[in-house]
């Protein structure tokens, strides 16, 4: 009877969070590139207002923060691989277009959502080890949580030159991991205990690099005051809705 609770719950936490957010689908393609602004919010606010703090509480700091700067460290050497992998040469068409840059970021952000979602699996486990109440409760957080960040992520896809049914479909492919996550905890829970800090910081390190080292820098493309201000208030409108889950959530 757990198991089958495990079941429903992590279905619904990974694919019903991921259609709430496919009305992206419906959003202008000239309004892309400004909501990818939200997303950065959306993504630093998951990282510090979300993953980070919950990494702290599940172990000791220091093993949270190795496994950030691990995770940043690691994500650096697979874009760079990325590269080597399309362009040998310095001055090629990859080097120049900012295209296949964007890809790079769509790929990234995949790998990262896919950890997350499992790491959301085990805590949906984990909480229906203990009651059925407790994990439905942590089932509604995590769909509710996970909507603000699939709607960022999914932006980032389009943004990436996917197109809207790929992105849809990666989105979707990437929420069976919390399928995946809910069995694995139930087998084996207290494996996962022991990695969850470390899973945690990789997660956290996904959203921070994703933003601060793919997305941001496109934003200085584009220096005017006007496009400043919106791209700074689309920002904070991103950590806003992520803290304004976190305030509905705490009471």
């Amino acid at each position: 009877m757990t198991l089958g609770w495990i079941l429903v719950a992590s279905f619904a936490g990974g694919t019903l969070s991921c259609a709430l957010a496919a009305f992206a689908l419906f959003v202008r393609a000239s309004w892309i590139p400004m909501l990818v602004s939200y997303a950065i919010g959306a993504l630093l606010g998951a990282a510090f207002l979300e993953v980070i703090p919950h990494a702290f509480e599940k172990g000791p700091p220091r093993e949270a923060a190795i496994s950030i700067l691990a995770g940043i460290f690691a994500f650096f050497v697979l874009e760079k691989l990325l590269l080597w992998r399309h362009c040998h040469t310095e001055n090629c068409e990859v080097h120049d277009r900012h295209e296949h840059e964007h890809s790079r970021s769509g790929l990234l952000i995949i790998v990262g959502d896919t950890v997350h979602n499992f790491v959301d699996g085990v805590l949906i486990a984990a909480a229906f080890l203990q009651s059925t109440e407790l994990g439905i409760i942590a089932a509604v957080a995590i769909i509710a949580h996970e909507i603000p960040q699939e709607v960022g992520d999914f932006l980032i896809l389009l943004h990436s030159g996917y197109s809207r049914a790929r992105a849809l479909a990666m989105n979707l492919l990437s929420s069976c991991a919390t399928l995946l996550g809910g069995v694995g905890g139930y087998y084996g829970l207290q494996y996962f205990q022991q990695g969850e800090t470390a899973l945690l910081g990789v997660v956290a390190a996904s959203m921070i690099y994703v933003a601060v080292a793919d997305l941001i820098p496109g934003l200085h493309r584009r220096p005017e005051l006007r496009d400043t201000a919106s791209q700074a208030l689309l920002i904070a409108l991103g950590i806003g809705s992520i803290a304004a889950v976190r305030l509905l959530l705490a009471h």
